[in-house]
């Protein structure tokens, strides 16, 4: 590669990335996620590599002349501005296998905490209250009906655990038809209506992008069934939280689960911290040990633009 290339690196990754990164580059870290001080310190850089904070815009990447390629550490390019990135003849590589696995079986852990009330459970235990195994009567995920919301690699992903685990029926909508799928996991391609209304654990797994945007809202959350579960693996503002605050508050449904919200890091004053029916995590589905080092190898595309 000649002299070395410099990259900039929003967040640290896994060492095995960043050695790869090391070997061949300059390796440097942003000082903030502040956009001034990101475009104090882009103008020699000739890689971008952002993870879960800062985004990456057009006044970034126009005060980048020497900008080749910009790399997600991760799934989601929605803190990318792909538009002014294509136009400056910019690439964009991202890790869209890396960490469908983890995302899959985090949504089927909120699921099981949800219909086992095991968070409840806990909180009687640690306080001695046995009497709480009579009172908290759950539920069975096998033979349900699993609607996922986006029938992308984690949504397929966590349809094959459910379908394989625990024999669920599944349902999915998506713009997109994935007939080898359907074949795999006897799936049906069901209208947003339908699968509202038949799923008994809706996991959403939609991008974020203008047409989805508060997709899920409180007319179609009216239309689930009472013992129904609603869980966001998706980005918080796929889903309208207030409507899901509402619903949870109504006993609308049995109760609602996520690892994302519509402001994150998450106000401390969010309603959905006092509600008994809702599991939360701090948007940390993709951080396992494995996913981390799948991830951390969005380097190799790195280097093979540069």
């Amino acid at each position: 590669m000649g002299e070395k290339s410099k990259v900039l690196l929003y967040e640290s990754m896994h060492q095995e990335g960043t050695a790869l990164l090391e070997e061949k580059c300059d390796v440097i870290y942003a000082r903030s996620y502040d956009e001034k001080d990101l475009i104090d310190q882009v103008s020699d850089v000739n890689a971008v590599i952002i993870r879960a904070n800062g985004a990456v815009t057009e006044k970034i990447i126009k005060a980048a002349p020497k900008l080749k390629v910009i790399g997600r550490h991760g799934v989601g390019l929605d803190a990318i501005d792909l538009a002014a990135a294509k136009k400056r003849g910019v690439r964009v590589v991202y890790t869209p296998q890396a960490n469908k696995e983890s995302v899959a079986e985090h949504f089927v852990a909120l699921a099981l905490m949800l219909a086992k009330k095991i968070r409840l459970a806990d909180m009687a235990l640690r306080d001695c209250n046995w009497q709480a195994r009579y009172e908290l009567i759950g539920t069975e995920l096998r033979g349900k009906t699993l609607g996922v919301l986006g029938f992308g690699r984690s949504g397929q992903q966590t349809a094959r655990i459910c379908r394989f685990g625990f024999d669920m029926r599944v349902l999915y909508y998506d713009p997109i038809a994935f007939s080898e799928t359907e074949k795999e996991l006897n799936a049906r391609r069901v209208d947003a209506k339908t699968l509202f209304k038949e799923a008994d654990f809706i996991s959403i797994n939609m991008p974020l992008l203008p047409q989805t945007r508060h997709f899920v809202n409180a007319d179609r959350i009216k239309l689930m069934k009472p013992g129904a579960v609603l869980i966001n693996m998706a980005r918080g503002p796929v889903w309208n939280e207030r409507d899901v605050v509402a619903a949870l508050q109504e006993n609308q449904i049995a109760g609602a689960g996520s690892d994302v919200y519509e402001v994150e890091p998450i106000s401390p004053d969010n309603p959905l911290l006092k509600l008994d029916n809702f599991v939360g995590t701090p948007h940390m589905s993709a951080h396992t040990e494995e996913a981390m080092i799948r991830m951390s190898m969005v380097a190799k595309d790195v280097l093979c633009v540069l």
